[in-house]
């Protein structure tokens, strides 16, 4: 969602937000940003960085000045920020705004909305509401799995395995949070995954057909999501590509724009995927704790043979 109208804003989050209608909730400008706006010196005419896009905020503080003005002079005030279709007004601890600001707010048609949060409160309430709304959204063909803590989105072609690598590591103690479909959420940062609302926590077997993963090994093993940390992909074996082994080249993939650490199994019959998977985990776990098993080999491997290029130099000069 990359906009809101105050009505949907009221559908989705009226309840959580505590939030009351004033006046017609039907604005023209749309709710399109997470950044809210104080007026400020807006009230004395210093417009040169009023975003007038954003939720505008009114507390304690905004209403207290407000009330102690003039009729003209609240009037004035007023019209300083009112001037723009702003996507609407929120009034915080329940306060009883001026009959004016009411007035000038149905003639521009613009929403004025009330709350019993405080201004604090509102603020970190609305900002993760609008956040969560308007966070970039994509779904993937894969199973996401938490195995040691760790999300491991495991991607491949259709029928090479995903999911009966998935239901071996939820018999193993691992948690399961989606199949076939995985919905992945970007926060800041951070890629968190989720199931398909319809699917939940069922997969699709070959040879056994749709089970439910929570009533067959209970609710230990499930998770409604998960933050997406390394994506593992399944290939079949080919004799012809060069695939990673010693571990000093970092593959990456992005995923909304943001990479996380990608791992390419070679897969063919016999091998053991699950096992892989596990050390997949703890290995990114390992180097999340500033330890890399890899490059200290490798340290280790040039130190030695440096110590021997030496003992060869002294051997040489011993022998002269």
């Amino acid at each position: 969602m990359s906009a809101m109208t105050v009505v949907e804003l009221l559908a989705r989050g009226g309840k959580e937000l505590e939030l009351e209608c004033l006046t017609q909730p039907n604005g023209r400008q749309p709710i399109t940003t997470v950044d809210l706006n104080r007026p400020g010196l807006v009230f004395v005419g210093f417009l040169e960085n009023f975003m007038w896009e954003r939720i505008l905020i009114f507390g304690q503080t905004e209403i207290l000045y407000l009330k102690r003005l003039a009729p003209e002079a609240l009037r004035e005030a007023l019209s300083f920020p009112l001037q723009f279709d702003l996507p609407c007004v929120m009034i915080t601890s329940h306060l009883e705004p001026p009959p004016l600001l009411l007035e000038i707010a149905r003639e521009r048609s613009i929403p004025i909305l009330r709350t019993r949060l405080d201004t604090s409160n509102l603020v970190h309430r609305l900002t993760a509401f609008l956040e969560e709304s308007f966070a970039p959204v994509t779904s993937v063909h894969a199973t996401l799995v938490d195995v040691y803590g760790v999300g491991l989105l495991i991607s491949g072609r259709s029928a090479i395995g995903k999911s009966e690598c998935a239901l071996d590591l939820v018999e193993r103690g691992h948690r399961l949070v989606a199949d076939d479909v995985v919905t992945i959420k970007r926060k800041a940062s951070v890629l968190i995954g989720a199931g398909n609302e319809l699917l939940r926590h069922c997969m699709e077997i070959r040879g056994i057909g749709i089970i439910d993963v929570q009533s067959i090994f209970g609710i230990r093993a499930i998770r409604a999501q998960k933050r997406v940390e390394v994506e593992v992909n399944l290939q079949e074996w080919n004799k012809e590509t060069d695939y990673e082994r010693v571990g000093l080249t970092d593959r990456t993939t992005k995923i909304l724009d943001l990479e996380i650490p990608l791992v390419i199994v070679p897969i063919f019959p016999g091998k053991n995927i699950t096992v892989i998977v596990e050390t997949i985990a703890l290995n990114y776990l390992v180097k999340a704790y500033g330890y890399d098993p890899a490059r200290h080999f490798n340290e280790h491997l040039l130190e030695m043979m440096r110590r021997k290029a030496n003992l060869q130099v002294l051997a040489r000069d011993d022998l002269e």
